[in-house]
């Protein structure tokens, strides 16, 4: 397809899912919210983009309570979602996430095979591009932290830049929340992280952790946090409160070019269409010269 403006297409296009919170069964989460049926929304919608999707990020809490049940629900809607787009499936651990049942459901590990000690970290080539899927979950906590040997591996693992560069995937991603309460389950060690960070290759941060969509600056590199499917947290609630709210769902859409990446924040829903353009007007103005079409589409109407 003829590209209509200065910038190429992205070389790779990612889906950012975060905190699905499934529940063994399919319950309603707080007994209230549908985090299946958000789920489904959420795969809908992805499952329109095709084959443009290069890989599904999804950065943890895929379960609530760590349950098995919950993750082969997660299994049932993600697998076939990336088989029909083509799309590299990669999990990261949350801190709802339980490690065991995680490798064993997600990554289809044998019961027992790695000690639940052992961080779920693990390298991901997209074509040159690396995504590195750190886990910052503490067993028996909410708060993050990063593992010295997860720290260490990292580390080596940055030692050798790859040919499109590092994207780190993480649950706790660091960055500032204004969110009273959330601040005391932010990621620990960050400080050391930077140091590992600063002068490599990464040029992406994904996390998730917080419901709701954010962005920020950690050593230099961009981060881009997802909002959740599961339920929101609402920005607007009185300064000292923490509420969530069954609504404003979202997932976000990376597309990484040679110069640069962009995040964009997608909202899950069926909405009502208020404005299209469709493939048809499309072709329409990739058939005309660049002069033709602005007049055909920039124009503003007569008065």
């Amino acid at each position: 397809m003829e590209r209509l403006g200065r910038y190429p297409a992205a070389n790779t296009v990612i889906a950012h899912v975060s905190d699905t919170h499934l529940l063994a069964g399919g319950a309603p989460l707080g007994g209230a919210a549908d985090t299946v049926a958000a789920l489904a929304q959420t795969a809908a919608q992805l499952e329109r983009l095709g084959t443009s999707l290069d890989a599904i990020v999804v950065t943890g809490d895929v379960a609530d309570l760590g349950e098995p049940d919950a993750y082969v629900r997660a299994r049932a809607v993600f697998d076939p979602l990336a088989e029909s787009t083509g799309a590299e499936l990669i999990w990261v651990m949350g801190n709802h996430d339980e490690r065991a049942a995680f490798r064993e459901g997600l990554l289809g590990e044998a019961p027992g095979a790695v000690s639940p000690d052992l961080p779920v970290d693990r390298v991901i080539d997209l074509d040159g591009l690396r995504v590195v899927a750190l886990d910052t979950s503490v067993p028996g906590y909410h708060h993050g932290t990063l593992d010295p040997r997860s720290l260490a591996w990292l580390d080596e693992v940055l030692a050798t830049p790859a040919p499109r560069g590092t994207i780190l995937a993480m649950h706790h991603a660091p960055i500032a929340t204004p969110l009273a309460l959330m601040d005391v389950l932010e990621l620990r060690g960050q400080d050391e992280l930077a140091d590992v960070v600063r002068g490599r290759d990464v040029r992406l941060f994904l996390g998730g952790h917080l419901h709701y969509a954010t962005q920020g600056v950690f050593a230099g590199v961009p981060v881009s946090v997802a909002g959740a499917t599961a339920y929101t947290m609402d920005l607007s609630a009185p300064p000292r409160e923490l509420v969530g709210i069954d609504g404003g769902r979202s997932f976000s859409l990376v597309h990484v070019f040679d110069e640069q990446i962009v995040t964009s924040v997608v909202p899950v829903g069926p909405f009502e269409v208020v404005t299209s353009f469709g493939e048809a007007y499309l072709a329409e103005l990739e058939a005309m010269s660049p002069a033709e079409r602005l007049e055909r589409f920039s124009r503003k109407p007569s008065p």
